[in-house]
């Protein structure tokens, strides 16, 4: 595996950071992780194809670039990548056209689908996609030992748009794959999160589908932001970045749950997924030391079959940069540590993250919490 890596800032325009190639036109996959506002303008794309010609060009939007041990924002990171003996497959699909995100990922994984299939890796409209239905239609029609990972295209702080595009301008509503095949390419994966439940249950008392709109028989949005300041007051005005744990009954396991979207007016809270009346939510909380130690557990746990890994790609959800701030560059360069120094690192900071295999599809849709998934190519 051969793999050039690129950063695009408005002071230095385009630089290089590596490059096992000397002919740009030999790679054949291109990822793009970058701001929203800069993958919106038109040019970006065109620019792209044209140092890359023969590639298959991946874009989505973020809340924070991860490059090498660098964590930049309102910039574009490229990673183009050369694979000796392993074939790869595309996709791209509008939400719009399904009835719902289980059916477009059955349709996804089916179309993917062969027998020598070893992992997919996905990304998604972190507003209309739900991260749920969308692991289920995928393990539908996979079997147990693909392993499928990726992310949600994310908006920085904004929460008003995502977007992704593969071999055009990015644009709303996507999901997209890739599918890799053979067994030159070895692929792990881990995930870990670091958060933890503070203080009483709250009850749900009523909501609809996704929707809190009452907690304890008050306004939601009301009752939360009440109780995450008494806790926790330096959070004030930061309500979109904290996740709540969400327990149906004493014998269910707690399932996280991040805010997508709030309504001011009607004092509701919307969640990734469903909400019943009934339920009992718990706020959560991290600190530096326990999402620092996350980061260095998953960078182990997805190295364990990897002696040394071609490309690791990091995929860390928007709260856990927001609580360590300053030190968010930590968070990669513990991975480094982990991974060595000849592993190309880059990634994203998302509204959600996919890691699972079907045997474990438990584990599939997460929000708080950071993916990376590595891989390593033989000959």
């Amino acid at each position: 595996m051969q793999i050039e890596q690129k950063k695009w800032t408005p002071e230095n325009t385009w630089e290089t950071l590596r490059s096992d190639l000397r002919d740009s036109k030999e790679y054949q996959l291109v990822l793009v992780f970058g701001s929203r506002t800069l993958l919106s303008s038109i040019g970006f794309y065109d620019e792209i194809r044209n140092c890359y010609p023969k590639a298959q060009i991946l874009m989505n939007s973020t809340s924070g670039e991860i490059i090498d041990t660098q964590v930049n924002d309102d910039t574009i990171s490229l990673t183009a990548i050369r694979f000796d003996n392993t074939p790869f497959k595309t996709i791209s699909v509008n939400i719009q056209d399904y009835s719902n995100a289980e059916t477009a990922g059955n349709f996804i994984a089916q179309t993917l689908f062969h027998s020598n299939i070893t992992n997919v890796l996905i990304f998604a409209d972190g507003h209309q996609v739900d991260g749920n239905k969308l692991v289920l239609g995928l393990e539908n029609s996979l079997t147990e030992s693909v392993i499928i990972s990726g992310g949600f295209a994310s908006d920085g702080n904004k929460f008003q748009k995502t977007l992704l595009g593969l071999n055009e301008q990015p644009c709303e509503g996507k999901i997209i794959a890739v599918g890799f095949y053979g067994k030159h390419l070895t692929v792990s994966h881990g995930r870990m999160d670091g958060w933890e439940e503070f203080g009483k249950e709250i009850q749900i008392t009523k909501s609809n589908k996704n929707t809190i709109i009452e907690l304890n028989h008050e306004p939601a949005l009301k009752i939360y932001n009440q109780y995450l300041n008494k806790h926790l007051p330096s959070t004030e005005g930061q309500s979109l970045l904290f996740p709540v744990s969400i327990k149906s009954n004493e014998t269910q396991p707690s399932v996280f749950r991040k805010i997508k979207t709030i309504n001011e007016d009607e004092k509701s809270i919307t969640f990734d997924g469903a909400v019943p009346v009934g339920s009992y939510i718990r706020m959560m909380k991290a600190n530096f030391e326990s999402l620092i130690n996350g980061a260095s557990a998953v960078a182990k746990s997805s190295a364990k079959n990897l002696a040394k890994p071609d490309l690791a790609i990091v995929i860390s959800n928007v709260g856990r940069k927001f609580i360590l701030s300053k030190r968010i560059e930590e968070e990669v360069e513990v991975i480094r540590e982990v991974l060595g120094e000849s592993t190309a690192i880059t990634g994203f900071y998302s509204y959600g993250d996919i890691s699972f295999t079907k045997k474990d599809s438990q584990s599939g849709f997460n929000n708080q919490s950071m993916t990376i998934t590595t891989m390593r190519e033989t000959k």
